[in-house]
């Protein structure tokens, strides 16, 4: 019966399925952005995720991402990371937290 529970979402599982919160790897500074690059480990790879973070009248505004693409390495998932923050960054400029 808990096999069922947990494949429909009914279960309570255990704290060490749960995934937990990604870690800051790297973070740059670009054009009055902060970018954190933030990509976790789906099976055996890592899933590219990042933050952009910027003050705006002393409120810090933030705008999640995560990408489909993934990386053998975690190096190489949080280089991607700020690179796919930098082109955001010039797509949307400060309309990124719309």
């Amino acid at each position: 019966m808990s096999f069922l529970k947990r494949l429909f979402g009914f279960g309570g599982g255990d704290a060490a399925q749960t995934p937990a919160a990604p870690a800051t790897v790297r973070e740059a500074e670009y054009n009055g952005f902060r970018i954190l690059a933030e990509p976790y480990k789906e099976g055996s790879q890592y899933q590219l995720a990042g933050r952009i973070v910027k003050d705006v009248n002393g409120e810090a505004r933030e705008h999640r991402f995560v990408r489909a693409d993934r990386f053998a390495s975690l190096d190489e998932a949080a280089e991607f990371a700020l690179q796919k923050g930098r082109k955001i960054i010039d797509e949307r400029g400060e309309w990124v937290f719309d």
